[in-house]
């Protein structure tokens, strides 16, 4: 109870009533969005042209064809094969953390039709540990890879970390070698791997499988590089150019294809994906 509450003369003091959270948000330059107008703009601040970091839900609800996909390997999770503990033990880290984000892992794997063509999609999720690399997302995109090589069906891999997990050591990055074989067998097939660098996505994410991709896009505004700026900065002794490490700034040093806006990412995805691996055209001619 409040200490000083008026009830006397007809005056009541009314208890502070508590607003819900995630009703609002808040865009870089200080504008105030309501979610559901945000939302409806794909997560993109109307006012500023910022995009909002988003999970894998979200962009598989943007991408497939009426929010309409399966989900693959949803039972793939991690582990604590080191017994690791720092702050806190590794197995109650990702106990409290699957409660929380109701993910078992940093990776979902997901299927359906993005503008009427079968593809394959594997999200990061930034909540996740940070979208960590741990054997479980080495594992599903794994397991994605071979699905698109069963059915035949493009890859496309959108990325979202901060790097390997420490709490899985040398697994963690003998995870990279493990991909990057995968994806040898999804060239020899010449089925198209498109990769979409999301904000942020560093470390051995961008060293490896996230920069090998046949078509390199990247959202506006995300960071993009290996170790952040700070460290960089301290260890060369130098002060970076503006923008560095941002999508724009490593397009004009050709490290990345293409910017797409998350509005045009569909179409653009699409159109990329027919011209990398064209459908057959259907034989009209009557038999004889």
């Amino acid at each position: 109870m409040a200490w000083f509450r008026r009830t006397k003369k007809n005056i009541t003091t009314e208890h502070k009533k508590d607003v819900p959270k995630g009703l609002w948000y808040k865009s870089p330059s200080g504008k105030i969005v309501d979610t559901e107008e945000l939302k409806a703009n794909m997560y993109v601040s109307p006012d500023d042209d910022f995009h909002v970091q988003i999970g894998s839900q979200e962009y598989f609800e943007i991408l497939f064809d009426d929010a309409k996909f399966k989900e693959l390997d949803a039972k793939v999770e991690s582990k604590d094969p080191l017994n690791w503990t720092d702050t806190q033990k590794y197995k109650d880290r990702l106990k409290d953390v699957k409660k929380k984000t109701g993910l078992t892992d940093a990776l979902r794997n997901a299927t359906g039709k993005m503008n009427g063509r079968d593809v394959v999609i594997s999200a990061m999720d930034f909540k996740f540990i940070g979208g960590s690399l741990g054997s479980a997302m080495g594992e599903k995109i794994v397991r994605a890879i071979d699905y698109a090589l069963k059915n035949n069906l493009p890859y496309i891999l959108i990325t979202q970390s901060g790097g390997a997990r420490m709490m899985e050591a040398a697994i963690s990055l003998m995870q990279l070698a493990k991909v990057e074989a995968k994806l040898t067998q999804l060239s020899d097939a010449k089925i198209p791997y498109i990769t979409l660098l999301t904000n942020p996505t560093y470390g051995g994410i961008t060293a490896s499988f996230g920069s090998v991709g046949d078509l390199v896009l990247a959202e506006p505004g995300a960071l993009i590089g290996f170790a952040g700026p700070r460290v960089i900065k301290e260890t060369i002794g130098r002060d970076l150019p503006e923008g560095f490490q941002t999508s724009e700034f490593l397009l004009e040093k050709g490290f990345i294809d293409m910017i797409v806006h998350r509005k045009m990412l569909k179409k653009q995805l699409t159109e990329s994906i027919n011209m990398l691996m064209p459908l057959p055209v259907e034989n009209t001619k009557s038999k004889k």
